[in-house]
């Protein structure tokens, strides 16, 4: 089985970010930039199912300029087999995130794609669900646990209906607002990752020197055929950034009965 990886460099979240003197947005000038969180998670899960026999290759890529490098370096530390840079200064959105992946995805053939269920700049998780349905393939979100349960997987390449020409299954757990469901998943498939799935090892400073020595394939967007203003260029304008309202300090009652005249007297009806 061969797993694709889709990873994306942001703001570390040890770093508490400022906004802009306009307010146009968040300035990220001179911070500390990272590989994201849930991301991390996505390639451990794609490192254990290759240390329990189940993966032969894992690609990595991510998609932005090429500052966006470091976070390839930090999944070849980790273990990852290859890593793949497509280049584009355009400022994407999860739409054009999943056209791009999509491209990516027809050129690796990958039986598994696994992405963080979202990303913690802008937290729109949506670039897992839209690529699911750009391929035509089964998804599973938010998952916390993810088991293979039967061999023979068909490349994309033989998909001619999403109900067609499978073999291989997934077994994927998530979190849903009742508690937990568990989905059968036909390969190829789309798979988020939560923080609950598991815990990315650390990567040690050796691995880390030798992946910098180590290729990462590079395209351009251009190369893809996909005309950037049209096709993946901003549908969404960002109009405001501020930050959120200072929270009230609280006050000390002297007995339960203030406290209930309070509630009584003072608090607000949520409908």
């Amino acid at each position: 089985m061969k797993i694709l990886v889709a990873v994306k460099r942001v703001v570390d979240y040890n770093v508490k970010v400022r906004l802009k003197p306009d307010g146009s947005d968040v300035d990220i000038a001179g911070a500390k930039m990272g590989i994201n969180p849930f991301d991390e998670n996505a390639i451990e899960e794609a490192l254990r199912l290759k240390e329990r026999g189940h993966a032969t290759e894992i690609v990595a890529v991510t998609l932005g300029t090429a500052a966006c490098q470091d976070v390839l370096r930090h999944a070849l530390a980790m273990g990852v087999d290859r890593a793949i840079l497509v280049e584009t200064d355009v400022l994407l959105q999860p739409l054009g995130i999943a056209k791009l992946l999509k491209v990516v995805v027809a050129r690796e053939q990958p039986d598994l794609i696994i992405l963080g269920k979202q990303a913690i700049d802008d937290d729109a998780g949506q670039t897992g669900q839209m690529l699911a349905a750009l391929l035509g393939v089964g998804q599973g979100t938010f998952i916390s646990a993810v088991a293979v349960v039967a061999p023979g997987i068909l490349p994309l390449a033989t998909l001619v209906h999403p109900c067609t020409a499978h073999e291989g299954e997934i077994h994927v757990t998530r979190e849903v607002d009742g508690g937990t469901e568990t989905l059968a998943l036909r390969l190829p498939a789309v798979v988020t990752a939560d923080l609950r799935l598991n815990e990315p090892r650390y990567v040690k400073l050796p691995n880390l020197m030798m992946a910098k020595k180590k290729p990462i394939q590079t395209y351009h967007a251009a190369e893809f055929g996909i005309d950037a203003p049209i096709d993946f260029g901003a549908r969404l304008k960002q109009l405001n950034v501020a930050n959120p309202p200072a929270r009230k300090p609280g006050i000390k009652l002297d007995s339960v009965q203030d406290l209930v005249d309070k509630l009584r007297g003072e608090a607000k009806v949520i409908r």
